[in-house]
Protein backbone atom coordinates (compact mmCIF):
# COMPACT_ATOMS: atom_id res chain seq x y z
CA UNK A 1 0.00 0.00 0.00
CA UNK A 2 1.25 3.00 -0.84
CA UNK A 3 1.32 5.55 2.64
CA UNK A 4 1.08 9.26 1.48
CA UNK A 5 1.94 10.99 4.93
CA UNK A 6 2.51 9.72 8.52
CA UNK A 7 0.77 11.33 11.67
CA UNK A 8 1.90 10.39 15.20
CA UNK A 9 -0.86 10.81 17.51
CA UNK A 10 -1.25 11.59 21.17
CA UNK A 11 -3.63 10.09 22.89
CA UNK A 12 -4.65 12.52 26.17
CA UNK A 13 -7.28 11.17 29.13
CA UNK A 14 -9.79 14.55 29.39
CA UNK A 15 -8.36 15.76 33.05
CA UNK A 16 -5.17 16.31 31.44
CA UNK A 17 -6.04 16.81 27.59
CA UNK A 18 -5.55 20.97 27.93
CA UNK A 19 -2.34 20.91 29.80
CA UNK A 20 -0.62 18.32 27.77
CA UNK A 21 -1.54 20.29 24.59
CA UNK A 22 -0.77 23.44 26.07
CA UNK A 23 2.98 21.89 27.11
CA UNK A 24 3.25 19.83 23.05
CA UNK A 25 2.24 22.60 21.44
CA UNK A 26 5.29 24.73 22.78
CA UNK A 27 7.71 21.80 22.47
CA UNK A 28 6.82 21.62 18.35
CA UNK A 29 6.53 24.93 18.22
CA UNK A 30 3.18 25.26 16.99
CA UNK A 31 -0.49 26.32 17.17
CA UNK A 32 -3.69 24.00 17.48
CA UNK A 33 -6.12 23.36 15.15
CA UNK A 34 -9.71 24.28 15.29
CA UNK A 35 -11.07 21.28 17.32
CA UNK A 36 -13.21 18.12 14.89
CA UNK A 37 -14.59 15.31 15.40
CA UNK A 38 -18.49 14.38 16.98
CA UNK A 39 -17.29 15.02 20.37
CA UNK A 40 -15.11 17.79 19.07
CA UNK A 41 -12.29 15.62 20.28
CA UNK A 42 -9.52 15.66 17.74
CA UNK A 43 -6.75 18.53 16.78
CA UNK A 44 -4.17 19.15 14.96
CA UNK A 45 -0.67 20.92 15.85
CA UNK A 46 -0.25 23.52 13.49
CA UNK A 47 3.39 24.17 11.92
CA UNK A 48 4.25 27.33 11.29
CA UNK A 49 5.13 25.66 7.75
CA UNK A 50 4.67 22.53 6.32
CA UNK A 51 1.68 20.59 6.96
CA UNK A 52 0.60 19.24 10.49
CA UNK A 53 2.12 15.50 11.78
CA UNK A 54 1.12 15.71 15.51
CA UNK A 55 -2.46 15.43 16.12
CA UNK A 56 -4.37 15.00 19.56
CA UNK A 57 -6.99 13.46 20.60
CA UNK A 58 -9.18 13.38 24.08
CA UNK A 59 -10.21 10.31 25.45
CA UNK A 60 -12.53 9.29 28.23
CA UNK A 61 -10.99 5.90 29.43
CA UNK A 62 -7.64 4.34 30.09
CA UNK A 63 -3.83 6.12 30.55
CA UNK A 64 -3.70 7.43 27.14
CA UNK A 65 -0.24 6.41 24.75
CA UNK A 66 0.60 7.41 21.49
CA UNK A 67 -0.11 5.86 17.63
CA UNK A 68 0.81 6.51 14.31
CA UNK A 69 -1.67 7.22 11.22
CA UNK A 70 -1.44 5.80 8.58
CA UNK A 71 -2.37 8.51 5.67
CA UNK A 72 -3.92 6.35 2.66
CA UNK A 73 -5.37 7.05 -0.87
CA UNK A 74 -7.60 4.40 0.28
CA UNK A 75 -7.91 2.81 3.41
CA UNK A 76 -10.05 0.14 2.81
CA UNK A 77 -7.05 -1.76 0.78
CA UNK A 78 -4.93 -1.45 3.20
CA UNK A 79 -7.03 -2.60 5.94
CA UNK A 80 -6.77 -6.26 3.27
CA UNK A 81 -3.26 -5.32 3.37
CA UNK A 82 -2.95 -4.90 6.81
CA UNK A 83 -4.99 -7.90 7.87
CA UNK A 84 -3.22 -10.06 5.89
CA UNK A 85 -0.01 -9.38 6.70
CA UNK A 86 -0.82 -10.05 10.91
CA UNK A 87 -2.79 -7.24 12.12
CA UNK A 88 -6.00 -7.70 13.86
CA UNK A 89 -8.89 -5.12 13.42
CA UNK A 90 -10.21 -3.23 16.19
CA UNK A 91 -12.77 -1.39 14.11
CA UNK A 92 -13.69 -0.24 10.82
CA UNK A 93 -17.15 1.62 10.61
CA UNK A 94 -16.03 4.78 10.41
CA UNK A 95 -15.80 5.80 6.05
CA UNK A 96 -12.83 7.56 6.87
CA UNK A 97 -10.58 5.88 9.25
CA UNK A 98 -9.71 2.37 10.79
CA UNK A 99 -8.08 0.81 13.64
CA UNK A 100 -6.08 -1.44 14.10
CA UNK A 101 -3.34 -3.54 16.18
CA UNK A 102 -0.10 -4.54 15.02
CA UNK A 103 0.64 -8.30 16.21
CA UNK A 104 2.81 -7.49 18.75
CA UNK A 105 -0.42 -5.58 19.97
CA UNK A 106 0.48 -1.96 18.89
CA UNK A 107 -2.49 0.33 17.96
CA UNK A 108 -2.14 2.06 15.06
CA UNK A 109 -5.07 3.89 12.49
CA UNK A 110 -5.18 3.66 8.90
CA UNK A 111 -6.62 7.16 7.42
CA UNK A 112 -7.58 9.03 4.47
CA UNK A 113 -4.92 11.37 2.75
CA UNK A 114 -6.26 14.71 2.69
CA UNK A 115 -3.55 16.03 0.29
CA UNK A 116 -0.37 16.35 2.87
CA UNK A 117 2.67 17.41 1.20
CA UNK A 118 4.74 19.70 2.99
CA UNK A 119 7.15 18.51 5.66
CA UNK A 120 7.74 21.14 8.00
CA UNK A 121 10.64 22.94 8.82
CA UNK A 122 13.14 22.77 12.29
CA UNK A 123 12.59 25.57 14.43
CA UNK A 124 15.53 27.85 15.13
CA UNK A 125 15.28 28.19 19.16
CA UNK A 126 16.80 31.20 21.04
CA UNK A 127 20.16 29.55 22.10
CA UNK A 128 21.94 26.78 19.96
CA UNK A 129 19.23 24.51 19.91
CA UNK A 130 17.59 23.42 16.35
CA UNK A 131 14.99 20.78 16.95
CA UNK A 132 11.62 18.82 15.57
CA UNK A 133 9.91 16.29 16.58
CA UNK A 134 10.67 13.60 13.53
CA UNK A 135 10.39 9.98 15.12
CA UNK A 136 8.23 7.06 16.33
CA UNK A 137 10.15 4.79 18.87
CA UNK A 138 8.49 1.52 19.45
CA UNK A 139 9.31 -0.72 21.79
CA UNK A 140 8.10 -4.36 21.06
CA UNK A 141 9.04 -7.39 23.36
CA UNK A 142 12.29 -9.62 22.40
CA UNK A 143 9.99 -12.44 21.45
CA UNK A 144 7.70 -10.59 18.63
CA UNK A 145 10.53 -8.30 17.65
CA UNK A 146 10.64 -10.25 14.80
CA UNK A 147 7.31 -10.63 13.44
CA UNK A 148 6.71 -6.90 14.37
CA UNK A 149 9.59 -6.00 12.53
CA UNK A 150 8.31 -8.45 9.33
CA UNK A 151 5.11 -6.64 9.97
CA UNK A 152 5.85 -3.39 9.14
CA UNK A 153 8.70 -3.79 6.13
CA UNK A 154 5.92 -6.00 4.67
CA UNK A 155 3.29 -3.29 4.75
CA UNK A 156 5.40 -0.76 4.09
CA UNK A 157 7.81 -1.50 2.18
CA UNK A 158 10.12 0.96 3.74
CA UNK A 159 13.94 -0.07 3.63
CA UNK A 160 15.64 -1.08 7.15
CA UNK A 161 19.22 0.23 8.45
CA UNK A 162 19.77 -2.12 11.53
CA UNK A 163 21.74 -0.48 13.90
CA UNK A 164 25.18 -2.18 15.12
CA UNK A 165 24.96 -4.25 18.05
CA UNK A 166 26.13 -2.43 21.38
CA UNK A 167 26.98 -3.48 24.43
CA UNK A 168 24.45 -0.79 26.67
CA UNK A 169 21.70 -1.47 24.31
CA UNK A 170 19.79 -4.39 22.33
CA UNK A 171 20.14 -3.54 17.84
CA UNK A 172 17.52 -1.93 16.85
CA UNK A 173 15.66 -1.65 13.56
CA UNK A 174 15.66 1.85 12.05
CA UNK A 175 13.15 2.16 8.79
CA UNK A 176 14.19 5.09 6.50
CA UNK A 177 11.46 7.98 6.03
CA UNK A 178 11.31 8.48 2.43
CA UNK A 179 10.18 12.16 1.36
CA UNK A 180 7.64 14.07 1.53
CA UNK A 181 7.43 11.57 4.78
CA UNK A 182 7.69 13.39 8.18
CA UNK A 183 8.71 10.86 10.68
CA UNK A 184 10.72 7.79 10.95
CA UNK A 185 10.03 4.90 12.66
CA UNK A 186 12.29 2.95 14.92
CA UNK A 187 11.46 -0.44 16.85
CA UNK A 188 13.35 -1.32 19.89
CA UNK A 189 13.23 -5.12 21.16
CA UNK A 190 12.55 -4.59 24.93
CA UNK A 191 13.24 -7.07 27.51
CA UNK A 192 9.52 -7.00 29.73
CA UNK A 193 5.99 -7.89 27.43
CA UNK A 194 4.76 -4.39 27.20
CA UNK A 195 5.05 -2.76 23.46
CA UNK A 196 4.26 1.11 23.63
CA UNK A 197 5.52 4.00 21.34
CA UNK A 198 7.12 7.83 22.02
CA UNK A 199 8.26 10.22 20.40
CA UNK A 200 11.79 11.74 19.74
CA UNK A 201 12.90 14.99 18.77
CA UNK A 202 16.13 16.05 17.08
CA UNK A 203 18.25 18.64 18.07
CA UNK A 204 21.24 20.27 17.24
CA UNK A 205 21.99 20.73 20.85
CA UNK A 206 20.83 18.32 23.42
CA UNK A 207 21.70 20.43 26.48
CA UNK A 208 19.96 23.38 25.53
CA UNK A 209 16.41 21.62 24.16
CA UNK A 210 16.59 19.95 27.44
CA UNK A 211 16.30 23.41 29.48
CA UNK A 212 13.88 24.46 27.36
CA UNK A 213 11.80 21.54 27.93
CA UNK A 214 12.67 21.64 31.84
CA UNK A 215 11.31 25.03 31.36
CA UNK A 216 8.14 23.99 30.51
CA UNK A 217 7.86 21.41 33.33
CA UNK A 218 9.34 18.52 31.65
CA UNK A 219 11.83 16.40 33.53
CA UNK A 220 15.04 14.21 32.56
CA UNK A 221 15.41 10.75 33.55
CA UNK A 222 17.62 9.04 32.09
CA UNK A 223 21.08 10.77 30.31
CA UNK A 224 23.06 9.15 27.72
CA UNK A 225 25.53 10.40 25.43
CA UNK A 226 23.18 11.01 22.24
CA UNK A 227 19.99 10.87 23.68
CA UNK A 228 18.35 12.04 26.93
CA UNK A 229 15.10 9.68 28.04
CA UNK A 230 12.55 12.67 29.45
CA UNK A 231 9.20 12.91 31.27
CA UNK A 232 6.79 15.39 30.23
CA UNK A 233 4.62 17.03 32.94
CA UNK A 234 2.32 13.81 33.65
CA UNK A 235 5.29 11.78 33.34
CA UNK A 236 4.88 10.68 29.27
CA UNK A 237 7.91 9.37 27.99
CA UNK A 238 9.97 10.88 25.15
CA UNK A 239 13.60 11.11 24.08
CA UNK A 240 15.79 14.47 22.83
CA UNK A 241 18.74 12.50 20.58
CA UNK A 242 21.69 14.15 19.22
CA UNK A 243 20.61 14.13 15.35
CA UNK A 244 20.65 16.61 12.37
CA UNK A 245 17.07 18.03 12.45
CA UNK A 246 16.79 18.22 8.45
CA UNK A 247 18.02 14.88 7.72
CA UNK A 248 17.04 13.07 10.70
CA UNK A 249 20.72 10.94 10.30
Amino acid sequence: MQIRWLSAYFDFPAPQFGDEVTFWRAIAGSTVSPPRGEHKEFASLEPFNGDPHLRVQRIDDGPGGLHLDLHLVDHRDGIAECAAAGAQIVAQNDPTFAVLRSPAGLPFCLNEWQGEATRSRPIRWPGASISIIDEVLITVPHKHFEAERTFWSTVTGWRIEKSPPRSDAPASARFIRTEPLPISVVLTPVADDSVGAQVSLAATSVPDEVARHEDWGATVVADATTSVLMADPVGRPYRITNRNPRSGR
